[in-house]
């Protein structure tokens, strides 16, 4: 593999079906890759077993493809970075969470969410809070020994590094976090037992040469963390960050999967085109035309990063 060629990726989780801002974050990471004249990896980040849905991952592939987003490395083509699904993979998150472990760099941490509301008195904290106020950090072994005979669960927490993470974002710039102060020692593994998706996200991007990550704007706010884990696992950072607008509503709401945001089917269902919705979605990025349907040859060409700054929220299909 080149070790300068563009890599960039979509990973896209089965719980549900991708809405349209899901999909407009699909179109971007593509442009992003393409325009680079990089290869474009798809990965389904199927780790959450119980919150996966029966046929979420077909469906999602079906629209990927309906709209003209193909992929060189993913389901459905293989590759040699596979497997392409995370629930797959768990050898390789095992060894990561061993080669951490060696270097004392994580911790069994036995504070339940219900603990984690009472010791910060802030309702919105949860397993992965905001700040951890290290409880469990410097625990005895017979410490831990007694919680574990008491049938206490345990989660496994990365310790923070205090040197602060800095990197360049290029539609939001220059980052700086210092981890250890703005979020604390964070969950890598949780309490039962899946692997959190700071930890699996690194490992997988880096195991697959990702050089370029493209993603929403809600998931800035992570990127010092799994920067600090690429570092102590000694894992080369992705060379470009891009976190893209989210898309809004017409009411000015965002749209998530929890929140039954519309997805492609109803739009299909109504025989609206690809080149349709593929319109609608570059011009509520900012680089195409309002009402003016397009190919994805004509969005590849004239895509321009500069003009997501600007990006307007509301979708008209």
């Amino acid at each position: 593999m080149n070790a300068q060629a563009v890599r960039g990726r979509f990973a896209p989780s089965p719980t549900g079906a991708l809405h349209l801002g899901n999909l407009r974050t699909a179109l971007l990471a593509w442009l992003f890759a393409r325009k680079a004249g990089g290869s474009f990896v798809l990965r389904v980040e199927d780790l959450d077993i119980p919150r996966v849905r029966p046929h979420a991952t077909s469906k999602m592939l079906d629209d990927l493809v309906w709209l003209g987003l193909d992929w060189d490395e993913g389901p459905g083509i293989g590759g040699p970075f596979g497997s392409y699904f995370q629930s797959a993979r768990h050898a390789m998150y095992e060894a990561a969470l061993a080669h951490l472990r060696e270097q004392n760099l994580i911790y069994p941490c036995y504070c339940s969410r219900a603990k984690l509301h009472r010791l910060a008195s802030a309702p919105q904290l949860g397993e992965d809070a905001p700040h951890y106020p290290g409880t469990c950090r410097n625990l005895t072994s017979e410490e831990r020994r007694k919680r574990e005979s008491a049938g206490e669960r345990a989660s496994l927490r990365f310790r923070a590094p205090e040197t602060p993470i800095r990197f360049i974002d290029t539609i939001s710039g220059e980052q700086f976090e210092p981890v250890a102060d703005v979020v604390g020692d964070f969950v890598v593994q949780r309490s039962d037992g899946i692997i959190a998706y700071q930890l699996a996200v690194v490992v997988d991007d880096a195991l697959m040469g990702i050089s370029q990550v493209v993603r929403g704007a809600d998931l800035l706010g992570s990127t010092a963390r799994q920067l600090a884990l690429y570092d102590a696992m000694g894992y080369p950072r992705p060379r470009e960050y891009a976190h893209v607008p989210l898309l809004y509503d017409m009411s000015g709401e965002r749209l998530a999967k929890r929140d039954a945001s519309e997805g492609l089917e109803q739009v299909r269902n109504s025989g609206i085109s690809s080149e349709h919705v593929l319109g609608a979605l570059a011009a509520s990025a900012g680089f195409w035309s309002v009402g003016m349907p397009a190919t994805i040859h004509e969005l590849l060409a004239s895509f321009d990063v500069a003009q997501l700054r600007n990006t307007t929220y509301s979708l008209v299909v």
